[in-house]
């Protein structure tokens, strides 16, 4: 099985680009939110790190965010509990889609929690910061204070742009997003036998080009 992680910036297009690959993806956005509606135990280890703010189950998001805002270290805090379960979650997933010749991992601090394998191909989405800022403004729970806060603890843009195999470039227009993601999957299929050796080369794509 061929793990392709996907990287990038908040609201880069992560999440739009994995679906666009085809192949069965893991999404950890996903995983949380149906956490924070069914999993009591969830609830616990956060009630008894964070008495002061977490109080409702299903575990309420505004909760979660006065959390973070409220202290530093809370976030923190919030990240040990959820991607400890989140690595489990992900490993039944990989465990069901065994048979599958490739499987994309669409995960925040992917690399920061150091849960991709040496061997995974990484794939780095690229927008301008114009266009980012522009469509989390959009969401309806936009908080810039509070994605500084999520920004301070991941690695730079520039350093996981370095560990990426592949980049591609977002434009936010699906005219050749397709195409582009076949250009990446038929240079990994391609190369199946001997893919581990894409870790010392740089393959780019450009999304929208």
């Amino acid at each position: 099985m061929i793990k392709i992680g996907i990287l990038g910036d908040i609201g880069s297009g992560k999440s739009y680009v994995a679906k666009n690959f085809g192949y069965p993806v893991f999404n950890a956005d996903i995983e949380v939110g149906k956490l924070y509606k069914k999993d009591r135990k969830i609830f616990n280890k956060f009630k008894k790190v964070l008495p002061k703010y977490i109080y409702s189950f299903p575990v309420d998001k505004n909760e979660i965010s006065n959390a973070i805002l409220a202290n530093k270290s809370n976030l923190k805090k919030i990240v040990k509990i959820v991607h400890l379960e989140i690595r489990k979650k992900m490993n039944i997933f990989l465990s069901k889609n065994s048979n599958k010749k490739i499987v994309i991992l669409d995960i925040p601090l992917l690399l920061e929690n150091k849960i991709n394998k040496k061997n995974d191909i990484l794939v780095f989405v690229k927008s301008k910061k114009s266009d980012i800022l522009k469509r989390l403004k959009q969401r309806k729970n936009f908080n810039p204070e509070l994605l500084s806060k999520f920004k301070n603890i991941q690695l730079s843009l520039d350093y996981k742009n370095k560990k990426a195999q592949f980049i591609i470039k977002n434009n936010f227009t699906n005219k050749s997003v397709s195409k582009n993601i076949k250009k990446i999957l038929k240079d990994i299929l391609w190369n199946e036998r001997s893919y581990i050796r894409y870790r010392n080369n740089r393959f780019i794509s450009e999304w929208g080009s």
